[in-house]
């Protein structure tokens, strides 16, 4: 038996054009890479990411998903959950544009995310195109291009997560819930005037404060 590298056998037979011709793959949503941009106001980009813990009396993990907005830091929406899918994060971005009265035809912000699974599907990205929404990933291996949300899980796991043996995920929804709403409503930042997200927000919005331009 005659034994012939495939690589040569491809070669000769490109050389004598008798290839079967190959289909082209159309990427029906090509990958948008992130740039640095200047950020005045709020809604104009968002960033999500994906953060996991552990149930220590089930030796489970479990999910959040949350989605920020980069100006006032708010946590929009956010899906907490023994698993997070595409689906998921469909449903937290589509409650997202929802709770900021934001529709397709409004100029929408950017949403910001890394290569996770649930980012690069088709799903998420059929659902971003239909929402009339432009979807930035990270390259590799730059988190601190997702800068924003990955301070808030540093915040989440130093005050929440690590403070916390939770039992089940009962209690994991209750606790984290609350701080959640802790987070959002009371805790107090630096960078927004030493004012919580929510009462940057309105402030900014009702034209209490001049909103400070960032670079992200």
């Amino acid at each position: 038996m005659l034994e012939i590298n495939h690589k040569k056998v491809y070669r000769l037979c490109k050389e004598l054009d008798i290839l079967r011709p190959q289909r082209k793959i159309k990427n029906r949503h090509p990958r948008r890479l992130a740039k640095r941009d200047e950020i005045s106001n709020f809604n104009q980009l968002w960033e999500m990411d994906l953060k996991y813990g552990c149930i220590t009396g089930t030796d489970q993990f479990f999910f959040q998903l949350s989605v920020i907005d980069v100006f006032d830091r708010s946590i929009i929406d956010y899906h907490l959950g023994l698993s997070c899918k595409a689906e998921d994060a469909c449903r937290v971005l589509k409650k997202a544009l929802a709770k900021r009265e934001l529709t397709k035809g409004m100029d929408l912000p950017v949403i910001r995310t890394d290569n996770g699974p649930q980012f690069t599907s088709k799903l998420f990205g059929s659902t971003c195109q239909s929402l009339g929404m432009k979807h930035q990933r990270i390259p590799v291996k730059t988190p601190n291009m997702n800068a924003h949300i990955e301070s808030f899980h540093s915040i989440l796991e130093d005050e929440c997560y690590s403070r916390n043996e939770f039992q089940s995920y009962i209690e994991v929804y209750e606790i984290v819930s609350e701080y959640m709403r802790y987070y959002n409503n009371r805790r107090r930042h630096g960078s927004l005037n030493n004012q919580a997200p929510t009462q940057y927000y309105r402030a900014v919005k009702d034209k209490k404060i001049k909103p400070e331009v960032s670079i992200a």
